[in-house]
C-alpha cells in the first residue's frame, strides 16, 4: 500500500503540475504537447526496460516512469478538457468507481484470478496492445482503424470492452499481490506489485477518457 500510495502521489502531482501549465495559458499548448509526447514514449520504453531487466532496485526507474506518465496523462487530459469541460472530472470518477467495483468482486471472492483467468485475462490484453501499435503504425501512413476510434456503436462498444479487460485486469494485480504475500515473496516485489497496479490504473483512465470523448462528440 505504501508503494503504490507513493507512485500514485507521484503520478498525481506530476499529471497536476501538467496540467496547470496548458489551462494557464493557449500559448503553453506546445509546450503540454511536447510533454505529453515525451511522457507517452519514455514511459513505455521504461516499461520495456523493467519488465525485460528485473532491476533488483527498481525503484528510480518507477518513480521515473511516474513522472513521466503523470506528464502524459495530464497534458492529454489537459488540453481534451478544454473542448469537453468536466471530462478530468468524469475520467476521474469512472475510473474510481470502477476499480471499486473490482475489488469489491474480488474481495467477496466473487471473481477469482484462477490460471485459466489469467491467460486469457492477460491474451486479450495482449491482443488490445497489438490493435494500438498496429493502429499507431498505420497512422503514422495516413491510415487508422475505424473501429478504435470511430465515436459510433462499434467504437463505443470496443472501449467499453477495453474497459472491462482493464477491470479483469485489476483482478490479476490484486491476485498477484495475494499470492506475493502468502509465499512470502523477496521484499522487492512489493514494488512489483504496487507498478503492475499502477499500469493497469492508468490504462483504464486513459480508456475512460477515450470513451467519455466517444460519448461527447456531436
Amino acid at each position: 500500500m505504501n508503494k503504490i500510495g507513493y507512485l500514485t502521489g507521484i503520478l498525481l502531482l506530476s499529471a497536476i503540475i501538467t496540467s496547470a501549465i496548458a489551462l494557464s495559458s493557449l500559448e503553453n499548448l506546445a509546450l503540454v504537447y511536447g510533454l505529453t509526447s515525451m511522457g507517452a514514449i519514455v514511459g513505455f520504453v521504461l516499461v520495456l526496460v523493467i519488465y525485460f531487466t528485473q532491476p533488483e532496485n527498481p525503484q528510480t526507474l518507477m518513480t521515473i516512469y511516474a513522472v513521466v506518465e503523470g506528464m502524459f496523462i495530464g497534458g492529454l487530459s489537459s488540453v481534451l478538457e478544454i473542448f469537453f469541460p468536466g471530462l478530468i472530472l468524469q475520467a476521474v470518477f469512472g475510473t474510481a468507481i470502477l476499480c471499486a467495483v473490482m475489488y469489491g468482486l474480488y474481495a467477496s471472492k466473487v471473481i477469482r484470478p484462477t490460471p485459466t483467468f489469467n491467460k486469457i485475462v492477460y491474451s486479450l490484453v495482449l491482443t488490445i496492445v497489438l490493435l494500438y501499435l498496429i493502429s499507431f503504425i498505420m497512422q503514422l501512413f495516413g491510415a487508422q482503424m475505424p473501429f478504435l476510434h470511430d465515436k459510433g456503436p462499434i467504437g463505443i462498444g470496443f472501449s467499453i470492452l477495453v474497459l472491462a479487460v482493464g477491470g479483469f485486469m485489476l483482478i490479476s494485480d490484486f491476485g498477484f499481490i495475494e499470492s506475493s504475500v502468502s509465499y512470502g515473496a523477496p521484499k522487492k516485489f512489493e514494488w512489483y506489485a504496487a507498478f503492475g497496479l499502477l499500469i493497469t490504473l492508468i490504462w483504464i483512465y486513459i480508456e475512460m477518457v477515450r470513451l467519455i470523448v466517444k460519448l461527447r462528440s456531436d
